[in-house]
């Protein structure tokens, strides 16, 4: 599935406040309440189910996955990491380059093919993003959860994940539909263009990107939660606000 745990949270921090806007004490504290509290009201029929996955995904972060990423981190340089995150988003490139289309972007969709070539060729493999380190090619990363909301397809209800985390209904299938076009992804039924030999070697593959991907997400996650009155709105509203404004730009 296209919606990785470190990932999620990575987009969710970075998404979660105006760096250029200027607040007063008072505006921060309401902003904090909506986040957490604004979509109360709203419809969550798997309210009681949620809840308790994210306190089952909270206490795996830290007792289990946070800990093996500092661990990883002391082995793994910062520099080679990113060379691993460059690697497995070159590969991934068939995602981005069809939800382009799909939404109407054309040229955004072939500058995916373009990065592709060059940093498959003159990045070796994909382990250096010379398409956008040095011919400004950028990555426009759109997925089928964000296609779908383009075209009008509601959210539905939220629903969390175990240890992937917060999506909803329209995002969790349109993950499943990506999957059929990443090469990460096995299925028995397209042995001529599988990359890995069978599913293990799959789930392998994208473990050790969630892991490699997690050394950033480790030292925030904490940082990120720790004034939040109840965890569950919390990630709940963060996650539905950044998806909402993926699908708008």
């Amino acid at each position: 599935m296209r919606v990785a745990t470190a990932i999620l949270f990575l987009l969710f921090f970075g998404g979660c406040a105006d760096k250029n806007a200027v607040n007063t004490p008072s505006d921060d504290f309401e902003d904090e309440f909506e986040a957490e509290f604004g979509a109360s009201s709203e419809f969550d029929p798997l309210n009681g189910y949620n809840r308790a996955m994210t306190k089952f995904n909270d206490a795996a972060y830290r007792y289990a996955l946070i800990p093996a990423a500092e661990g990883y981190v002391k082995i793994v340089p910062s520099g080679a990491r990113g060379s691993i995150n460059n690697f497995f988003n070159n590969l991934v490139f068939p995602v981005r380059f069809t939800n382009n289309l799909l939404q109407g972007e054309p040229v955004n969709a072939f500058g995916e093919i373009g990065r592709f070539i060059i940093n498959t060729t003159v990045g070796f493999l994909g382990f250096a993003d010379v398409a956008g380190e040095i011919y400004g090619i950028e990555e426009h990363d759109e997925d089928f959860g964000q296609t779908l909301g383009v075209w009008g397809v509601p959210s539905g209800p939220h629903i969390v994940l175990p240890l992937l985390g917060p999506t909803n209904i329209r995002d969790f299938g349109g993950g499943m539909a990506d999957s059929l076009i990443n090469p990460l992804s096995y299925y028995g039924w397209r042995d001529e263009i599988n990359i890995f030999d069978n599913s293990w070697q799959s789930v392998s593959a994208n473990t050790f990107r969630t892991l490699n991907n997690m050394a950033d997400f480790a030292p925030m996650y904490e940082t990120m939660t720790k004034d939040a009155i109840d965890l569950y709105p919390f990630l709940k509203n963060m996650y539905e606000q950044r998806r909402d404004k993926l699908i708008k730009e």
